[in-house]
């Protein structure tokens, strides 16, 4: 009998080993449209994450391991400005590329400091996560209790190299941001209305006007969920 549980144990784990022998299949989760997508290569829906546009030839590799799916609505029609959510890491921030895919900013996108969420924290939890939408080269993030927003997608010409600064008061106090420290770039951070009371950031160009709810997306072609198949290459 002893012997017989060995066997099948023996043959169990080379059956086993054989499988993940082979190379890790490879899967579309995400569909923008019918030229643009990201694949999966990797077992158990984890591991590198790719973007490919095929007419504009772009192949470019978002995340070399670990990547999981982001499991809550996701609606993308924005090209220029991409956008993507990792599952459970949204205090974390977005990969980001803002040329077309072709290369992705290192760090990515964070959520900007300052009290966010209704308890004074600068992120939501994943659970209160409710969409993601990227749209006209902003990201709208809607959660159970805030709406959180990209700027708009350009940086502040008076914050560019040589310019002349912004200068504000508050309490009748008079106060400088400098070219030198013009705070992330546009796109690259993430903040509620809420938050950005409580910033300099809304004193930006690309931080004011910004809408009270998530544009209308219409006639999108793309998917509105990522998906992936968690017996891929078996």
């Amino acid at each position: 009998m002893k012997g017989l549980l060995f066997l099948v144990s023996f043959f169990l784990t080379l059956l086993t080993t054989m499988v993940y022998a082979q190379e890790p299949p490879v899967q579309v989760v995400y569909r923008f449209d019918d030229h643009r997508y990201l694949e999966l290569k990797g077992w158990d829906c984890e591991g590198e994450l790719w973007y490919t546009d095929t007419q504009r030839q772009i192949h470019s590799i978002i995340a070399s391991q670990f990547y999981r799916i982001f499991t809550r609505q996701y609606v993308h029609p924005s090209e220029h400005y991409i956008a993507i959510p990792w599952w459970g890491q949204i205090t974390g921030g977005f990969s980001v590329s803002k040329d077309y895919g072709q290369t992705w900013e290192r760090g990515g996108a964070r959520m900007s400091p300052g009290p966010n969420e209704p308890n004074g924290d600068n992120a939501p939890e994943y659970d209160d996560v409710i969409s993601f939408t990227v749209v006209n080269d902003q990201g709208f993030l809607l959660t159970k209790n805030s709406l959180y927003m990209s700027s708009k997608p350009f940086d502040d010409p008076r914050l560019a190299t040589g310019g002349p600064g912004i200068d504000y008061q508050i309490n009748g106090d008079h106060h400088h941001i400098k070219p030198e420290f013009p705070g992330p770039a546009w796109g690259l951070d993430y903040i509620t209305k809420r938050g950005l009371a409580e910033d300099t950031a809304q004193y930006h160009t690309n931080y004011q006007d910004l809408p009270d709810k998530v544009p209308e997306v219409k006639n999108y072609q793309g998917w509105d969920h990522m998906r992936c198949d968690m017996d891929a290459g078996r």
